[in-house]
């Protein structure tokens, strides 16, 4: 019998342990994927540690629902092992990136094809085992998506950071043809954005960072300038060199003083779209929304339909991949302290 070998999370706010168990054999419509990639994102810290920060000494605990030991990891890619004897249209050996944002399939949300928002969710890596493994059960083929040509580590970053900044760009493009897009948080799913935005909008992007480091990443990669959110002259500065403001914004951190920038730099009509999970809480006056016809909202990932849209939009080959570090899946808890720390540029992939 196969062995499933899995860095799991055994106990809250401590380190990934190794455990190893038989692995599970697909029924009904599973697929069994035998993985070869997986990234690692900030809400896999957030998992780990059970908790999210909102501010003023509060948290969000996220610890009931779900059975230790645990499997974090949602960008997934891998090679089809084994199929349900009533899954159809899979074939064994097909390289796939598996969509983790499964839903429940009977709430309102997946009943408009919204499984990313559903309301009793079975996420793969954060309601049920995921990806730092060897293995991992997809409950249908409809969440394996091809991606050649595309190099199975990207694929699998476009699971998440790249769906999530793209669903978040598409929600800016009403205001986003009036001039550049600013992208507050160069990390994974910011520079992930940053080549998005250059693919999708004629302007090229603003980006905003406190690490320097990341700037001139940004700055490398194609954004048209780059600015210190923690300088005080850094608003003006954006709004000078903008003639007033930007009127399309996202902010990849979701901290209180990042989306504090993120607003501040708006222009009257601007929107910003918030998917970070930093933490913190945030103020601003009530009637500010009317006086300067902003407008905010808020995104989890994307939708199904949007991963094959991504997909689609990378094959153009107008893409400029952002860059991918590889570690062994025995890093794992290396690369969540490497990633808590602030020491990445781009995405930490792990390999089974």
């Amino acid at each position: 019998m196969t062995k499933l070998r899995r860095q799991s999370l055994t106990a809250y706010e401590a380190p990934l342990r190794e455990t190893v168990v038989e692995c599970p054999r697909p029924r009904g419509t599973e697929v069994l994927v035998r993985i070869t990639h997986c990234g690692v994102c900030h809400s896999d810290l957030h998992i780990r540690d059970g908790y999210f920060t909102l501010g003023e000494g509060k948290k969000l605990d996220v610890r009931s629902g779900r059975t230790l030991p645990f499997t974090l990891g949602h960008e997934i890619a891998g090679v089809v092992e084994e199929t349900g004897p009533a899954a159809e249209g899979v074939t064994p050996g097909s390289s796939v990136a598996v969509y983790p944002w499964i839903g429940c399939g009977a709430c309102a949300a997946c009943r408009r094809q919204e499984e990313n928002i559903c309301a009793a969710p079975r996420h793969l890596g954060i309601n049920v085992d995921g990806g730092f493994a060897t293995h991992v059960i997809v409950p249908h083929p409809r969440y394996l998506l091809s991606h050649t040509p595309l190099p199975a580590a990207f694929a699998a970053t476009l699971m998440c950071s790249g769906l999530t900044a793209y669903a978040a760009l598409k929600r800016l493009a009403g205001v986003a043809k009036l001039g550049p897009v600013l992208l507050v948080g160069m990390g994974g799913v910011g520079m992930m954005g940053l080549a998005l935005a250059r693919n999708l909008y004629r302007h090229a992007p603003l980006v905003a960072d406190v690490d320097a480091a990341k700037r001139v990443a940004a700055l490398s990669a194609g954004a048209a300038q780059a600015f210190d959110p923690s300088d005080p002259g850094a608003r003006k500065a954006l709004l000078t060199s903008t003639e007033g403001g930007v009127y399309s914004a996202c902010d990849f951190v979701g901290s209180d003083r990042s989306l504090a920038f993120a607003s501040g730099a708006l222009a009257k009509g601007g929107k910003v779209v918030v998917t970070g999970l930093f933490g913190g809480s945030f103020t601003i006056p009530v009637a500010m929304f009317a006086l300067k016809a902003m407008a905010m909202e808020g995104i989890q990932t994307g939708t199904l339909a949007e991963a094959r849209e991504l997909l689609d939009l990378a094959r153009t080959g107008n893409f400029a991949f952002p860059p991918v570090s590889e570690r062994p899946l025995v890093d794992a808890q290396a690369a969540l302290e490497m990633l808590q720390a602030g020491n990445v540029v781009g995405r930490l992939i792990l390999t089974p």
